[in-house]
């Protein structure tokens, strides 16, 4: 979720309509992209029976997934400035069935009807917060060092938590995790909305490249505001 540095602030308001809906409309069409990868991917990984074998068998293939997505998503942030565009897409569909792998957990421990709510109340939780942050004349990139911080206390707190197990604090961490991340999907939205001032429409290899690392982010947010909301609300199987 980090942007180059090189790229200039955002101005509230500068930025032309034109330029922000040619970007947004490849964010929003590469992250629905890597959402829908993501749903297949777990949906085929808990309802094949060889996939469901191999990776619930034991912890070794969710954990090398897991390491493999961090890495992943690691390189592609730090090297955004040197991939092809298509390059950067192709790994962020990787990404997304990797992501897809790990999450399809989800499915297992969790009621179909607290996952469709879930991502039903997501959906509309992130839409409004992307939607403040388009229109707003607030300048929302100030948030990011208070966001940041509260995101590293966050992991920290699940650390610790998983030494403790207390249900009171799985609750707490679980409401300020939703609380960050609803933060996050504004911030990141209004991040974007810099990054159409700071590129040249007319350079498709720039803006698909703004376009992915922008996409990355935005989903990564949807996905945590998702796994946050149903550890909340979500009713376990039997």
């Amino acid at each position: 979720m980090q942007y180059n540095n090189s790229y200039t602030p955002y101005i509230a308001g500068t930025a032309s309509v034109e330029s922000v809906n040619t970007l947004f409309r490849k964010v929003y069409q590469y992250m629905a992209l890597g959402l829908i990868l993501t749903s297949i991917t777990a949906w085929l990984t808990v309802a094949t029976p060889s996939m469901a074998s191999f990776f619930f068998s034991s912890r070794a293939p969710l954990l090398i997934a897991a390491v493999a997505e961090i890495g992943l998503v690691w390189y592609l942030s730090a090297s955004i400035q040197k991939l092809a565009a298509s390059t950067a897409l192709m790994l962020f569909g990787i990404y997304s069935v990797l992501n897809g792998i790990t999450c399809s957990v989800v499915l297992i421990v969790y009621t179909q009807e607290s996952v469709y709510t879930a991502f039903l109340s997501t959906a509309g939780m992130f839409g409004a917060m992307s939607l403040y942050a388009l229109y707003t004349k607030r300048d929302l990139t100030s948030w990011g060092s208070f966001l940041q911080m509260g995101l590293i206390g966050l992991i920290i707190a699940m650390i610790v938590n998983m030494f403790v197990g207390s249900s009171t604090a799985e609750i707490c961490i679980s409401i300020i995790g939703i609380i960050i991340f609803m933060g996050l999907t504004a911030y990141d939205t209004a991040k974007i909305k810099m990054l159409s001032d700071s590129i040249g429409m007319n350079d498709d290899e720039a803006v698909g490249k703004v376009a992915v690392i922008g996409a990355l982010a935005l989903y990564l947010d949807f996905i945590n505001l998702f796994l946050y909301l149903i550890r909340l609300f979500g009713k376990r199987r039997d």
